[in-house]
């Protein structure tokens, strides 16, 4: 499983970086976004992020504390559908941060840094554990964070090639890691009944139960 995850990581992280890579990228940085009030730049810092933070984490001070779960990562998020709420804020900063440097750094540094991690995933043993850099004393095992990172890749590959014309998807397995970590989350956030009503009784679904992101 652990071989798994990080395969299904690497090659969505792969073809993150060819996207990032693309001419209609680098054209299209200063436009608008499929995603309201995040440019086409700002959209590829954030995904870009999702491989130069592995490195980050990985490089950060592990203290010993009780990892959270991926499903718990999402399960918590509040104001995940709220443009100005202060997680969406906090993400629109931090991707612009990184889109300062350009298209043509930004996509090098994804690139470097992919390469390396599939050099370096393959050393890390199956209990290593990463800081969570952004939410001071949190911890999460290396696997666990690699599926959010799969889920981070899953939607905003399709964002970023919806936004600039282009077809890249991501790979089946981080597709299918992306669904059970997301699905989970909604169970856990919102219970089995209202999810149950999500799949199959839309009408009567007050939650919009499957939306965790």
């Amino acid at each position: 499983m652990t071989d798994g995850i990080r395969n299904a990581y690497l090659e969505a992280a792969e073809t993150a970086v060819d996207l990032l890579a693309t001419e209609q990228v680098a054209h299209c940085w200063k436009d608008e976004s499929v995603l309201a009030g995040m440019s086409v730049g700002g959209l590829a810092g954030h995904l870009a992020r999702s491989v130069l933070q592995v490195e980050w984490f990985l490089d950060g001070q592990v203290l010993g504390a009780e990892p959270v779960s991926p499903v718990r990562y999402y399960a918590r998020l509040v104001g995940t559908s709220k443009p100005d709420s202060a997680l969406n804020a906090g993400v629109r900063a931090r991707s612009e941060e990184t889109a300062a440097a350009g298209p043509a750094a930004v996509a090098e540094q994804a690139r470097v840094a992919w390469e390396r991690l599939t050099r370096r995933l393959s050393t890390e043993p199956v209990d290593r554990r990463v800081e969570v850099l952004h939410r001071p004393g949190e911890e999460m095992l290396l696997n666990g964070y690699l599926q959010t990172r799969c889920v981070e890749l899953a939607v905003h590959i399709e964002d970023l090639a919806l936004s600039v014309g282009t077809d890249h998807r991501a790979p089946d397995a981080a597709l299918a890691i992306a669904v059970d970590i997301l699905v989970a989350a909604a169970r856990d956030r919102h219970g089995d009944q209202a999810v149950l009503h999500a799949l199959a009784r839309r009408e009567r679904d007050v939650h919009q139960a499957l939306r965790v992101l």
